[in-house]
Parts: structure tokens; C-alpha cells; sequence
């Protein structure tokens, strides 16, 4: 295979399914980026909390930042409130931002196919987002639930299918492994 030498191209990248696995396949391609001089946004939607990934991702220095938008407590099982909206339209806001500003060669959207699947953001806008970022911008959206018309706009999709979970009897998120 031969390697081309023209300007790099950037592809959509989505990591979708019941498995585990997404946000972690997502940061190690955030390793291989910053490995290879990439400066890496991660705008995570619906987390706020401080999980071992972002005090691991601090390591790397200047070039991951990371933007959280949501509250520290989980929505799933709960409705969403305003609030949750609220933090999904600013996180959209500032990845839309960042895209623009051609600042980063990687940008992970982590868990916006499940803000959209809960109803904080528009699918319109998410698709409107893939469609004016910049061509040579490789960006990743993680999570559940993905609409079948993000499926179809990625270049790349991997579904993340659960055969077997220790969560099923009852082992919670483990600080280091889960969370």
C-alpha cells in the first residue's frame, strides 16, 4: 500500500453499540493522535464529573483539552431537564466552535449519539456539524443509540456489541476500569 504524501484528510469516526468500549476506544486514539503531534479537543457530553480518564488525560499536557458538559450525576434511567439541555447546546456550541477554528486535528464528540438519543440535542444540528467541519479534521462521536443517519454519514463505524458483562450481577463502575 502505498502512502500518499497530500494534504491529510480527516474522517468521521463513530464508536456506537451496547458494549463497553466506546469513550475507551475513542482516548486511545487520542494517544496515537498526540503520539504523532495532534493537538486533541474532547468535548464530553453529559459527564461533569472528574473521571480517572481526564486525571490520566492531564498528563499529556498541552496537547488534549478536554471540555465536560453536563452534571456530575448520570442521566440514564432519568428525564432530562433543562439543565441537560442547556449543557448539551453550549457543548455542541463549543465543538462547532473549535471546528471552525481549525485549532485541533482530532475532536472526540464523547456520548453526543446519547444526548441526541435523549433529546438535548437536535440530530439537524449534529449532522449540520459533521458537514462544515474542516475536511482535514478527524473527528470521533462516541455513544449508545446512534441515529441511523450518523451511521450513515461516518466513514468509519464500529459497533461495540456486549456478549458478556460482570455488570449483570451487580458489579458497579470500578474507579480505573469503569470510571
Amino acid at each position: 500500500m502505498e502512502i500518499l504524501n497530500e494534504a491529510r484528510k480527516g474522517y468521521v469516526h463513530l464508536y456506537t453499540g451496547d458494549g463497553k468500549g466506546k469513550t475507551t476506544a475513542a482516548l486511545g486514539l487520542v494517544l496515537r493522535a498526540v503520539g504523532a503531534g495532534y493537538r486533541v479537543l474532547i468535548v464530553q457530553f453529559m459527564k461533569g464529573a472528574v473521571y480517572s480518564e481526564i486525571q490520566a488525560l492531564g498528563a499529556l499536557g498541552r496537547h488534549v483539552e478536554v471540555k465536560q458538559y453536563g452534571r456530575s450525576e448520570c442521566l440514564v434511567g432519568k428525564q432530562p431537564l433543562q439543565e441537560d439541555r442547556d449543557w448539551a447546546t453550549r457543548g455542541l456550541r463549543a465543538a462547532k466552535k473549535a471546528l471552525q477554528s481549525r485549532q485541533y486535528d482530532l475532536v472526540i464528540l464523547d456520548e453526543l449519539a446519547v444526548a441526541q438519543r435523549f433529546g438535548l440535542v437536535g440530530l439537524e444540528d449534529i449532522l449540520a456539524l459533521l458537514h462544515a467541519r474542516p475536511s482535514e479534521t478527524e473527528v470521533v462521536i462516541t455513544g449508545r443509540w446512534a441515529h441511523p443517519a450518523i451511521v450513515e454519514h461516518a466513514d468509519l463505524v464500529t459497533d461495540m456489541r456486549e456478549v458478556k458483562h460482570y455488570y449483570r450481577t451487580g458489579v458497579l463502575a470500578r474507579v480505573g476500569i469503569e470510571r
